[in-house]
Order: structure tokens, then sequence, then C-alpha cells
């Protein structure tokens, strides 16, 4: 996700479909969040508006905005009732099928992945739908226990369940538990605390130690796809990596989240994504990673693999979103359209 001082306000029009068919849309909306992927407030505003629950499948188009906030997204939605028709407008509707559209993005799709979790907990409450986008669909469940999650992904991603597991082998307390999972699909106990964007020097601390000490345990044999972009060594193993390792997946409570983009290959990669998202924190993240690394294996040369890696991981990540763009419908490309070519200038200007 690209940063930016101010996130324009987003407003939205729903497409809406019923058990009857397609019934048109609304009006413009507003909405009290700007990110095209937060579909809780869209069903918010559309149970108040058509008095029937909502599950946004996909964007359909956005006009104004800056990706990926604000300006006027255009949902399809699918109504778990009949609406209130008298508040909705003629529109066409939106085509049936289209290529590399995700399960979740068709009629039927998030009630099939609430019934699935269903056969795992025990909801106290409605499934409450909080984001849908081209890389995951995410529910929060209520439960007698505290809330849990629901994620589902691309067949591009890994095993998010097994990878958790393979994680908490070795330290519990840095992931959620896998409750349940299946191809594509994980339920997730609830990570407490919210997001570390504001990240600070002492998170850096807490969390990157334990996560180096993990990937130290499971260096060896790859048992995920390797990351297409080599490095030397500098006498650290390749092992699993988190794939998208920012502040935004960590918790304040000290676990980290979104395990979906992990691969196996260089740790330093972990590092430079960090880095790449918190800049100012830059020598405190090189320093505490090179020191955990050097506590494990004191003869490797930690801070020469991270000027490597600098480029390693831009260009790792030009492949990322590369395969997102191939590999998503159309009209959700907007999401990453421009992000390979971007990685790719980053790593044009580290090149001495």
């Amino acid at each position: 996700m690209r940063v930016i001082p101010d996130r324009p306000d987003r407003s939205v029009v729903a497409l809406v479909s019923t058990p009857g068919g397609f019934a048109g849309r609304t009006g413009v909306l507003p909405v009290p969040t700007p990110e095209w992927n937060h579909v809780e407030p869209v069903n918010a505003v559309l149970r108040e508006l058509l008095g029937v629950e909502t599950s946004v499948l996909r964007l359909v188009s956005v006009e104004g905005g800056v990706v990926p906030w604000g300006g006027t997204v255009t949902y399809h939605v699918e109504a778990h009732g009949e609406p209130d028709r008298s508040k909705l407008l003629p529109a066409q509707e939106p085509a049936p099928d289209a290529e590399h559209r995700l399960p979740w993005a068709r009629l039927g799709g998030p009630a099939e992945l609430v019934a699935w979790a269903d056969t795992a907990v025990t909801r106290t409450g409605p499934a409450v739908q909080i984001r849908t986008w081209n890389l995951s669909s995410v529910h929060r469940l209520p439960t007698a226990d505290g809330p849990v999650w629901l994620k589902a992904v691309p067949s591009f991603f890994c095993d998010e369940g097994a990878v958790v597991e393979m994680v908490a082998a070795h330290d519990p307390s840095l992931v959620p538990a896998v409750l349940a999972s299946a191809p594509g699909r994980v339920l997730l106990s609830d990570a407490e605390g919210g997001n570390c964007w504001n990240l600070t020097p002492e998170m850096v601390e807490r969390v990157v130690p334990r996560w180096v000490a993990v990937q130290h345990a499971l260096a060896g044999e790859p048992r995920l796809t390797p990351s297409v972009v080599p490095m030397p060594s500098f006498g650290l193993p390749d092992t699993l990596t988190h794939g998208d390792f920012h502040p935004g997946n960590w918790r304040s409570g000290g676990v980290v989240i979104d395990w979906s983009d992990a691969c196996w290959g260089h740790p330093a990669l972990d590092a430079c994504r960090l880095a790449e998202y918190v800049p100012a924190l830059r020598d405190v993240i090189s320093r505490v990673w090179s020191e955990s690394w050097l506590t494990h294996r004191p003869d490797s040369e930690p801070l020469k693999a991270l000027e490597v890696a600098s480029r390693a991981s831009r260009l790792h990540n030009a492949v990322k979103y590369q395969e997102f763009l191939d590999n998503i419908e159309q009209s959700e490309r907007i999401y990453h359209e421009g992000d390979p070519q971007t990685e790719l200038r980053a790593v044009r200007r580290l090149v001495p």
C-alpha cells in the first residue's frame, strides 16, 4: 500500500444483486473511511439505506481518488434478502463473469466462506465483512471466546495456515493461532492490539529478534517456493521469509499477521521490506536485525547482506506485483498498475 499524507474522502455507488436477480444501483453515498478495500462501512451504509444485510463482491470502477484511497468507487454488491427497491435506480447489470474472477467476488462467494468457518467455530452474532479486494477477503466472526478472523486468498499465495503453524512451532506468541485451514482459506484467532504504522524503536527491538530466532531455527531445505531473486548469503541461511514484513502487518501486542506472501529466501529481504516502509528507522532496523543474526551466526556479515538486499528486495517486490497483475481481474488491476515499474526504478536509484 502506498503512503501519502492526506487521504481523500471516499464515496460509493453499489450495483445491487439480490436472490431474485439484479435490482439496480444506489446513488452516491459517502462512507467514513478512504481505503477502497475496506468494506465494513460500505455494508453499514447499505444496511441503513436498503434495510438488508449485504456483502461487497468486488470493485467495478473508480473515479478520482489516489490509489488506493478516495474518489467515487463503484462496487458490485450482493444483498442477502430483498432490499428496499425504492432506494435504487436503474442500471446495467454487472458482467456475470470475467477472467481471473476470484471465488469471493462471485455471487454466493462470501456466504460460502462464512459457512465453511461455521463448521469450525460457533458464532454468537453475524459475520462482519471487513475487507475484500483482489488479494484477500477478510471477515470478523464473533464467538464466545472473542473475535476470530476468516481470511481467503488467491491460489498464487502460499498456504497461510501451514506457514503460521511453522512459525508457531518455534514461537507461538509471534503468530495468531490457526483454528482451521483449507486450500486458499484460514481461520485465525484474534491478535491483540492495533497495527504498528507508527512504528517505534521499542517495537523493532521487541519483534525483530524474535523473528530472527525463528528464521534461524527454520533454516534449511526449502519448505515453500523460493524467492525468484537469489543473492549472496554473507554467511546467512535461506529460510522462511514473511514476504511483506511491514508495520501494518505487526500488531502492537507483538503478533505478526498476514503470512500469505511468505516464501523461502534470504532473511535480509524482510529487514529491507521493513525499512522501505519506515525509512526514518532504517538505522535502528539495521542495527537490531544485524545484532540479532550475529547472536545466532557470529561469523556472518549481516550489514553487508543488507546492502545487497536493498536492491534484491525491490526486485522481489517487482516480480510479486507483476504476478498480481497477471492473475487478477481487469477491473481490480487499478490497485497495482505501475507498481512493478515503481520498484524497478527504485532498484536503479540504488545501483552505485
